[in-house]
């Protein structure tokens, strides 16, 4: 029962050290749709309202 409390113990420490002492990597971007995406919108927006582009 000791070796067992040993190796969790251990196995804890381990865990502690990995997650400090191992550099993360950056989130990745997430990509939008262009339906959700306020940029893309807005421009269609702009271009929907310039005049003389009926056709």
């Amino acid at each position: 029962m000791q070796y067992m409390m040993a190796a969790i113990g251990v196995a804890g420490v381990i865990s502690l050290l990995w997650r400090t002492l191992v550099p993360r990597r950056p989130a990745a971007r997430s990509v939008l749709a262009p339906d959700d995406d306020p940029e893309f919108l807005s421009g269609l927006n702009r271009r929907r309202s310039q005049p003389g582009d009926e056709g």
